[in-house]
């Protein structure tokens, strides 16, 4: 069946489409006689608007953007990103928003696809996928007001709307068990240093290995958070190391994958020679063979505490967000003895 347009109830009402236009966004300029006879022809017609027109007389799109500063093959390759995303649509489509995802090269791009939505006025608000320090997205969202809610943590911005995991805290417990499991040598793989998770997981490690004597911390900063960059860093660290090391602690599973593979690659033998831990738990980890152990943290609940957030900030005038921090679990599967 065609959709009715605003054409066709110019036509039936003998009006223009301009009248039927100001008649929808209840423009003071069109008299209440003929704004009753378009509703009515609206009405017989079955005409609905659409969620731009509907824009023009709410203010609201009823829409959320979700922005991330990545390829979206990139994005999707990583299990995090999939998940996080399927639990922010399960609250968009139950509380009847449209989530709109857009995917950048950097984070600059980032920055301008933020603001495209905002001046077109697209969203309603935006759920930010990431922090970094000194984020300038941060600072603009706040100066214009606009809604947000953080997936993560923000140091130089206290008190805005966040949901996360405490990642000091279960990085340095995760360390802790490797002591106590007689890990003695324990290297950290990372993502990109100006990331604030792996600012914080970096902290986590440092306050463990400070804690117990142990002088020798080595963090391994690589390009990204991927299955590919895993590999080659952990290669690289393995062609130039001659210190002994018994554990390599990943600050996500997919890096921790590509560690795997390598150390496989020279000749190690997981996990009687090296031990590796995971970050995430990722669908799938459990099913490879060996099992990775891993951190565990409740990536969907992220999504959609972040989009419960987000629109009950839309609609409660007297809500602010708030801080939601997710709890953790080490789970122990092959990869360590």
């Amino acid at each position: 069946m065609k959709n009715v347009t605003i054409k066709d109830v110019a036509r039936v009402a003998g009006v223009s489409p301009s009248t039927v236009s100001r008649v929808i966004s209840d423009s003071q300029r069109i008299s209440k006689k003929t704004k009753k006879l378009v509703r009515k022809t609206m009405k017989e017609l079955g005409y609905h608007q659409n969620a731009i027109a509907r824009s023009l007389v709410t203010k609201k799109t009823n829409t959320i953007g979700l922005v991330m500063a990545r390829p979206t093959q990139e994005a999707f390759a990583n299990p995090f990103f999939s998940e996080i995303i399927q639990g922010i649509a399960v609250v968009t489509q139950k509380k009847h928003y449209n989530l709109i995802l857009s995917s950048t090269g950097d984070y600059h791009e980032e920055q301008e696809e933020t603001i495209k939505l905002i001046r077109n006025r697209r969203v309603d608000g935006v759920i930010l996928m990431a922090s970094r320090s000194n984020d300038e997205l941060i600072n603009q969202l706040l100066e214009a007001e606009f809604p947000f809610v953080l997936i993560g943590r923000s140091p130089e911005y206290q008190g805005i709307p966040i949901v996360n995991n405490d990642n000091i805290k279960a990085v340095y417990d995760t360390v802790i068990y490797l002591f106590k499991k007689n890990y003695q040598d324990i290297i950290a793989l990372s993502g990109p240093r100006e990331y604030i998770v792996s600012q914080d997981r970096a902290l986590g490690y440092q306050k463990a290995l400070a804690e117990h004597a142990h002088k020798n911390q080595r963090i391994i900063y690589i390009d990204d958070f991927t299955y590919e960059d895993g590999y080659q860093g952990t290669l690289k660290f393995l062609e130039s190391n001659r210190e002994p090391f018994d554990a390599i602690l990943a600050f996500d599973d997919m890096i921790a994958l590509g560690a795997l593979r390598a150390v496989q690659d020279y000749g190690f033998k997981v996990p009687r020679d090296i031990g590796i831990v995971g970050f995430n738990d990722d669908p799938m980890i459990s099913y490879l063979r060996p099992a990775l152990t891993t951190v565990k943290i409740p990536i969907n609940k992220m999504g959609k505490e972040a989009a419960e957030m987000l629109i009950n900030i839309l609609n409660n005038e007297d809500y602010q967000g708030e801080e939601i921090i997710l709890p953790t679990e080490l789970v122990i599967r092959e990869t360590l003895q």
